[in-house]
């Protein structure tokens, strides 16, 4: 007998949800289920078939996983995170906050040179005075700091 859930239909004799439905609930390839399970992130439960089986606590930790790295935390962080025995948690978390403080500062720059570009009536932007200075700091050799750029 087929049950519809909110993860899609599965076997109603089986709980939980395939790598497919879950992959499928959070719109996510089933190979990243498979490869954050191979990380230590997910510990599915095996049907009588061997096949993946995932609890409503896995909507929980693939949720955090998601919205974690959606904030640009490393799957190494994420371990850290998910391991109610890891040390360090705190540390990481430290180092995290201060990531996001930082790139939060610089999407709030690039949101106001966006803006600007947009005002501006400066034919070519790169000469407009006001737009050059909201880079200036990289122009006079300041470090690119966004790991996602280097």
């Amino acid at each position: 007998m087929k049950s519809r859930s909110a993860g899609g239909v599965r076997d109603a004799a089986e709980p939980g949800w395939s790598v497919g439905e879950l992959a499928q609930r959070f719109n996510l390839p089933t190979h990243a289920l498979r490869y954050w399970e191979d990380e230590g992130l997910l510990h599915p439960a095996r049907d009588g078939g061997g096949r993946r089986r995932y609890g409503p606590d896995h909507l929980t930790r693939v949720a955090i996983i998601v919205r974690s790295k959606a904030a640009g935390m490393s799957l190494a962080q994420i371990r850290v995170l998910l391991d109610a025995r890891a040390a360090g948690r705190h540390t990481i978390l430290e180092e995290h906050l201060a990531d996001l403080e930082r790139r939060m500062r610089d999407m709030e720059r690039s949101r106001e040179m966006t803006r600007h570009a947009l005002e501006c009536q400066a034919h070519d932007i790169t000469t407009c005075p006001r737009f050059r200075a909201a880079v200036q700091d990289l122009i006079d050799g300041a470090a690119v700091t966004d790991r996602h750029l280097a």
